[in-house]
C-alpha cells in the first residue's frame, strides 16, 4: 500500500537525520491525509511526469517530493503536531534546499522546478504557482508591520525572481529571470522584467494555466 511505503521512506529519513531527539513517529492518518493532498494537486497539473495516480516512482522525483514534504508538514502542523512538522519541513530544506516553512498556506496546485535556493514567505498565493530555483516571496517591515505579497491564479516565478512586501500580483502574471519589485502592484496578464526600481511591466499574450500546466479553460 502506498500510505505504508511512503510512512517507511520518510520515517527512515527522519530517522536518520533526527536520531535521538526524540520518540516521535509519523501516523499512517498524518501520511494519508498529505497524500491526498498531493494527488489531488498532480490530478490537476496536466504535464509530463504527472499522473492521476501517485505511485512511489513519484517520491523519488525530487521535485515533487519536495511539495509532498510540504504538504505533509502542513498537514502535521494542522494536526496539531509542531515537532513533527518542523521534522518534516527541515528535512525538505536539508534535502531540496527549499524554505516550505509548515505554516504557510500554499494553494491546493503548484509545482516547483529545480527550487533549491527558493524561500516562500507568509504571502497569500494563488491556485496555479509555479516556482524556479533562487526565488523569494518574502515580506518587508513598515511602521512596525511586516507585509507580504498578495499573488493571483497562474503566477510564475521563474530563476531568481524575487516578490517582496506589499504586492497584489493579478492573475496570469510571469516575472521573468531575476525580476525584482518591493511594495509594487502588478496587473493581471504582465511580464514582469528587470529590478525594482528600474524594472517593467509589460503586456502579456501568455496563458499560464495552457503553458505551465497544461490547462486550456476555453477548451
Amino acid at each position: 500500500m502506498l500510505t505504508s511505503k511512503v510512512l517507511s521512506l520518510v520515517q527512515g529519513q527522519i530517522d536518520i537525520f533526527f536520531f535521538g531527539l526524540d520518540s516521535l513517529k509519523l501516523e499512517s492518518s498524518d501520511v494519508a491525509r498529505a497524500l491526498e493532498a498531493f494527488e489531488q494537486c498532480n490530478r490537476r497539473i496536466c504535464l509530463k511526469y504527472y499522473e492521476a495516480q501517485l505511485s512511489i516512482e513519484d517520491f523519488y522525483h525530487s521535485d515533487k517530493y519536495a511539495v509532498f514534504l510540504y504538504f505533509l508538514s502542513h498537514t502535521l502542523y494542522k494536526a496539531n503536531k509542531p515537532k513533527l512538522a518542523t521534522k518534516a519541513y527541515y528535512l525538505n530544506k536539508i534535502l531540496h534546499g527549499v524554505d516550505l516553512f509548515y505554516e504557510i498556506c500554499l494553494p491546493e496546485v503548484f509545482y516547483l522546478t529545480h527550487p533549491v535556493g527558493s524561500v516562500f514567505g507568509r504571502a497569500e498565493y494563488g491556485n496555479y504557482l509555479c516556482v524556479y530555483q533562487n526565488c523569494t516571496i518574502g515580506g518587508d517591515t513598515r511602521d512596525g508591520e511586516i507585509c507580504y505579497p498578495t499573488l493571483g491564479e497562474g503566477v510564475v516565478l521563474c530563476a531568481s525572481s524575487k516578490v517582496i512586501g506589499r504586492c497584489q500580483v493579478g492573475d496570469n502574471v510571469i516575472f521573468g529571470a531575476n525580476a525584482f519589485i518591493i511594495n509594487t502592484d502588478v496587473p493581471s496578464n504582465s511580464i514582469v522584467v528587470g529590478s525594482y526600481p528600474h524594472h517593467r511591466i509589460l503586456p502579456s499574450n501568455h496563458n499560464v494555466l495552457k503553458e505551465f500546466f497544461g490547462i486550456d479553460k476555453d477548451s
